[in-house]
């Protein structure tokens, strides 16, 4: 077997520098066993952890083949559905005017800190080859809290293109009156991150590789329920717990504010991708067709849970002066990292099981990789918004 971590420490480390991500895009399809998943994400990996479509500044063309699904009769056909529906038309909310723009924020602000130097830039100030200066170390602190925020954006508007096809091909009328109000709420989640990082931090990094994969993937899938899958369990299920987390763990006002917001919002779209999925996969999929989502998720958990290793950070920062292997290992074991990665899949794999896609045959998997601890948590059904906020807002924050 080809030991990537030994050919990779023997390199010269120039040489090691340039071929790093290459060789950890080789390990991450090297890990996906299944044809069907690889068929599914190896053609996007190709495109976003090769040759980085990502990062090259310029607008991306992604094709789509979906079917939309239209029904001239207008069923009433899934009642919780438009309960959900009724409940995202009351409470939709302004961007523009109902948040509190004119907050001074300055992102290196040691009292007021977007995240608090313990999330992540005290474990690499403190374990790092590289010593930096009170100030630089600041700058470091600001520069994770707007890749944090970047990343989030990245994912809102791959999350608006997606429930743009959503709405269109799911197959119950019910949904797509509510799809129409997700369209909105992500509209708006885009809005106000992007005007955040431009007005008040004045940064902006490009979209990491991992989630560039996934995004690409479910745009150019023809199936509405992997769409469904991949953006309302996966990526908006693991988005809720990381707003949750950043939102417990700002000391700015402005963002928190704005997390409240969102978070309400991405509560009712997980919601309603446990009660489009619930059913189906359970009763409308053949074995075959349910195991490949059942390992698609898996594929796709461990793509989100590298997702936060902040490499363009690191190309900034340190490249040349430590390797991405202890970049990742820095950040990895940093403990507010430890607790957003909690945070997350405490949201995330009770949705999975809810739906069907956590059976024996695929939880030693889970085990493995020691996310079977979230297995009896809470799923999208039971927990609200506004309960996830109470919830939130009485546990002291421990970072």
């Amino acid at each position: 077997m080809l030991n990537i971590d030994y050919i990779i420490d023997i390199l010269p480390p120039r040489v090691r520098t340039n071929l790093e991500p290459y060789f950890e895009a080789v390990g991450v399809m090297r890990e996906m066993k299944d044809p069907k998943v690889l068929s599914s994400l190896g053609p996007a990996g190709v495109r976003g952890l090769f040759l980085q479509r990502g990062k090259q500044g310029v607008p991306i063309q992604m094709p789509s083949s979906h079917s939309a699904h239209f029904d001239f009769s207008y069923p009433a056909d899934q009642p919780e559905m438009r309960t959900l529906y009724e409940r995202a038309k009351a409470h939709q909310w302004n961007g523009s005017t109902d948040l509190p723009w004119e907050t001074y924020v300055d992102p290196m602000n040691p009292e007021k800190p977007i995240l608090p130097p313990e999330f992540f830039s005290s474990a690499i100030t403190d374990n790092s080859p590289v010593k930096l200066s009170v100030k630089e170390e600041r700058r470091l602190q600001a520069d994770l809290a707007c890749w944090t925020l970047s990343q989030f954006l990245h994912g809102e508007q791959g999350a608006l293109m997606a429930a743009a096809q959503v709405t269109e091909s799911v197959q119950f009328f019910d949904g797509k009156l509510y799809g129409s109000t997700q369209i909105m709420d992500e509209g708006r989640h885009v809005e106000v991150f992007h005007r955040y990082l431009d007005r008040k931090v004045g940064k902006l990094y490009q979209i990491n590789d991992n989630l560039f994969v996934i995004i690409d993937a479910l745009m150019r899938d023809s199936r509405w329920d992997m769409k469904f899958l991949g953006m309302q369990i996966m990526v908006e299920g693991l988005a809720l717990g990381a707003f949750g987390a950043l939102y417990q763990m700002t000391g700015e006002p402005l963002l928190k504010e704005l997390l409240k917001r969102v978070i309400q919002d991405e509560a009712r779209h997980v919601h309603y991708g446990v009660l489009a999925l619930r059913e189906h996969i359970q009763t409308e999929l053949s074995e075959r067709e349910r195991r490949e989502r059942e390992d698609w998720a898996f594929e796709v958990a461990l793509l989100m849970r590298n997702r936060f290793m902040a490499f363009e950070v690191y190309e900034e920062w340190f490249e040349g002066q430590m390797t991405r292997k202890e970049w990742a290992n820095l950040t990895f074991q940093a403990p507010g990292m430890e607790r957003f990665r909690h945070t997350m899949f405490s949201r995330l794999v009770p949705n999975l099981r809810e739906i069907g896609l956590l059976t024996d045959r695929i939880r030693p998997h889970y085990e493995r990789v020691g996310l079977m601890r979230y297995f009896d948590g809470r799923n999208a059904l039971q927990i609200s918004g506004e309960s996830m906020l109470d919830e939130l807002d009485s546990v002291p924050d421990a970072a």
